[in-house]
């Protein structure tokens, strides 16, 4: 059996169970956070769509994270979770699905599922079965510890890693992903931090310009905002694809749950990076 082991645990995220759940747990209580722990509804009505998510250290984005997490757990359990991760390494394949059998984390070991990883692959030629891509990439692998949280090993996950983020290829990696789930228990998570390296105030307004963008579900018109005002978002390209699907699959309701910047962690406010939570819930019929 193939396992990706965790590349970023003890420097991202703890890398012992019991402090790693502490740490979570640090996160929905921080001032930045829920402030509440959550509860899996057993009885959730499976609303949500998918998630955009921080990926930084869990020490300045956990607390911005827990805020989809927390509506998930409102939500109820999914089967499965598609997790779209930027490539910050350069190596492997343009869009690249993970071929592990599973992925491990300090909390266990969580399956991946290659049925569903294969029919997204055959949706879309720019799509390649490579674990290459996956081996040092930490923005699928933070989102994995917070799903174990909540759902101990009752999901799967299959995490898709993007080089290429152009819209094209994102697009279509969307309408692939749209045509694989239609009859399946999934939610996607769309992996980004927003600004780096820049004060607060100047990435509160240009992260303000992309979120107004997202928040209008405008995948196409991402591109040209980030562009125009450069914008050093590192995952526009998960993001459009979380988009995509939402526009193929009818839905509407889109909200921002959280943002804030590292400097509201570490009150440093002159070189911050800003991270922001958003939910996208299925239409309704």
């Amino acid at each position: 059996m193939s396992i990706r082991i965790p590349s970023v645990a003890g420097q991202f995220y703890e890398r012992a169970e019991k402090e790693l759940k502490s740490q979570i747990e640090r996160c929905f209580l921080n001032k930045i956070g829920v402030g509440k722990l959550p509860e899996v509804n057993s009885a959730g009505e499976r609303k949500i769509l998918g998630l955009i998510s921080p990926h930084a250290g869990y020490v300045y984005s956990g607390p911005v994270a827990s805020h989809g997490f927390y509506q998930l757990a409102q939500d109820g359990a999914p089967a499965n979770v598609i997790i779209l991760g930027p490539n910050h390494q350069g190596i492997g394949k343009s869009v690249a699905i993970s071929q592990a059998d599973s992925w491990q984390t300090p909390l266990g070991n969580v399956i991946i599922n290659r049925v569903l990883g294969n029919k997204i692959a055959t949706g879309y030629d720019s799509i390649s079965l490579d674990e290459k891509s996956h081996i040092y990439e930490h923005s699928i692998e933070v989102q994995v510890p917070f799903l174990q949280y909540l759902y101990k090993d009752k999901f799967k996950i299959v995490p898709i890693c993007m080089m290429d983020q152009s819209l094209e290829t994102a697009t279509g990696v969307g309408k692939a992903i749209a045509r694989a789930i239609a009859d399946e228990d999934v939610i996607i998570i769309a992996s980004t931090d927003f600004t780096h390296y820049e004060s607060h105030e100047t990435a509160k307004r240009k992260d303000k310009l992309a979120l107004d963008c997202i928040l209008k579900l405008d995948a196409a018109g991402l591109p040209g905002i980030i562009e125009e005002y450069e914008i050093s978002m590192c995952g526009p390209g998960p993001v459009i694809v979380l988009l995509t699907v939402a526009k193929e699959l009818g839905a509407k309701e889109i909200a921002l749950l959280k943002y804030a910047s590292s400097g509201d962690v570490s009150g440093d406010y002159t070189a911050v990076v800003g991270y922001a939570s958003v939910v996208v819930k299925k239409n309704q019929t």
